[in-house]
């Protein structure tokens, strides 16, 4: 297929994100000698400063990660503890979206130092620099980030969110964005470690500016746990993907029920309609267990058994879509991005403020966003993933890794999206695996996302659902689909909700990178 951009071939690394400046970060500190790690750092910072509205300092990460020369895979779950506060009584009917009651103890600076220690080769302080610079002496907006700040005032009018983080809501494409309170909380944890965020003057602006809502054990309490990730074989390859309390899960039963399908054989109809049906089961074994490890049992295993696939498959009609969809609701606003250097080495990195802008709140005097994760909890006691001190809430956040069968790296991909996440992830690895895309095609595919009503990737998932698919698909393929009982709307040409990074690594050991034409970032070598 045609392309609108090329793929960038590279051996010595790369990086790709939806936003230009965090790739050039990036790429600045791998040909300073940096680590993956080490350039994904720079990028996480400086993606914080420039596009604020879909991750922050105060927000979560999750990781996947692969170590070439030892062949090592691993999972890092930056997700944040709710505060002693938080229970289900404190609430009454709901949560609510906005405030630092909706907020989860942030988890992405310790994820970052996690990280680092394992595998950075620069000093933090080197990693930080673009960031601080961006946030002391400004960056040109684009115009995501004009468009994220007036959508944010169309829904909540009354936020002091960005007289509190020093950016003019008037801001116009071109104009340069100063945010001193931010960049001096980036001085202070370049300097001062992990501590100055958990412990230094940044937690105690929390604990005060939230009234004691978080108090100071809630954020010593606080680690990033290291994993091993969820893993399933998928053709010839390894897929590994976010373990629990993330819904990576339902991407590997998608996987699982695909695999049973010659998908590379069948029509475009079909193949959507086993894609849309695999998520549907994905969604419905999800709600049904999906809560914290660490106080719920989850049994993955029996999720991802050949028991159960069997039976999900068995359960799909090739002629008919299924109805029965159990509830579930999850947020929005998140950042995906991948970075490789020359030793083989590669991270799969989303993170996230949940919900646009997050908590709308600014912990005082820091620059930073709060998020607004507790929204992602129940509070309903029969859920298992009902509210509860200490406990973190479900997630939609996940990214990819696959290897080949010798270990050796393959795939790393990822997108934002919410509930989108999984669905797209899906059609990406098909598209690589099965229909034999490159990453760019495979990226720029015309893409189909199942929701609960038109454009709704946050709302309860319940019932029939409805199919968007964008209008490059032929009309006779959308015809089909309705005729087995999908509920098909029209998208754009470019209108799918997720903006995604692709890389491959090729037989010869050269990277090929591809970036989403749906956002505005791009992919860059070295």
């Amino acid at each position: 297929m045609q392309t609108g951009r090329s793929v960038v071939y590279a051996k010595n690394g790369g990086a790709a994100a939806s936003q230009p400046l965090a790739v050039s970060a990036a790429i600045s500190i791998l040909k300073q000698g940096g680590s993956f790690i080490d350039a994904a750092i720079a990028l996480s910072a400086v993606i914080c400063v420039v596009e604020p509205g879909a991750s922050h300092l105060g927000g979560d990460a999750f990781l996947v990660t692969h170590h070439a020369s030892t062949k090592t895979n691993l999972a890092f779950n930056g997700s944040g503890e709710a505060p002693h506060g938080a229970t289900a009584a404190a609430y009454g009917t709901e949560i609510p979206l906005h405030g630092y009651k909706s907020g989860t103890v942030p988890g992405l600076v310790s994820t970052w130092f996690e990280a680092h220690k394992r595998y950075g080769n620069l000093p933090m302080a080197t990693l930080l620099e673009q960031a601080i610079d961006y946030a002391d002496n400004g960056f040109p907006a684009n115009t995501g980030f004009v468009r994220r700040i007036a959508n944010h005032l169309a829904t909540t009018p009354d936020t002091s969110l960005f007289k509190d983080m020093g950016i003019d809501v008037n801001v116009q494409v071109g104009d340069l964005v100063i945010q001193k309170d931010l960049a001096q909380s980036l001085r202070e944890i370049a300097s001062g470690g992990r501590s100055a965020f958990y412990e230094g003057r940044i937690a105690q602006q929390l604990i005060s500016g939230s009234d004691g809502w978080f108090n100071a054990q809630d954020l010593k309490a606080h680690t990033t746990r290291v994993l091993d990730p969820l893993s399933i074989k998928y053709r010839e390859l390894t897929i590994y993907g976010q373990p629990p309390p993330t819904q990576g899960i339902i991407l590997m039963e998608e996987l699982l029920i695909n695999e049973r399908f010659d998908v590379a054989s069948i029509s475009e109809a079909e193949r959507i309609h086993i894609g849309v049906e695999s998520k549907k089961a994905g969604f419905a074994d999800r709600n049904a267990i999906l809560g914290d490890p660490e106080f719920i049992e989850v049994n993955v295993a029996k999720i991802l058994s050949k028991e159960n696939i069997d039976k999900r498959c068995a359960q799909i009609s090739m002629d008919k879509a299924a109805t029965d969809i159990a509830p579930v609701s999850e947020g929005s606003d998140t950042t995906y991005f991948l970075v490789a250097d020359k030793d083989g080495n590669a991270v799969s990195w989303i993170q996230s403020v949940f919900h646009g802008f997050g908590s709308s709140w600014v912990i005082p005097g820091t620059g930073i966003i709060l998020n607004n994760r507790l929204t992602g909890f129940s509070l309903d006691p029969a859920s298992p993933n009902i509210i509860e001190p200490g406990k973190r809430p479900a997630h939609t956040l996940n990214a990819f890794t696959a290897v080949n069968a010798d270990g050796t790296l393959y795939l790393v991909g990822g997108t934002p999206g919410a509930n989108i996440q999984v669905q797209t992830n899906l059609q990406l690895i098909t598209n690589v695996v099965d229909l034999k895309m490159n990453v760019q095609e495979a990226t720029e595919a015309p893409r189909w996302q199942h929701l609960n009503a038109p454009g709704q990737s946050t709302t309860e998932e319940a019932g029939r659902g409805v199919l968007e698919i964008e209008n490059r698909v032929p009309t006779a393929v959308l015809d089909e689909l309705r005729d087995k009982g999908h509920d098909v709307k029209e998208l754009a040409a470019w209108g799918h909700g997720s903006s995604v990074q692709l890389m491959q690594v090729l037989p010869n050991a050269t990277y090929a990178f591809g970036s989403d034409p749906r956002c505005e970032g791009h992919a860059a070598g070295i």
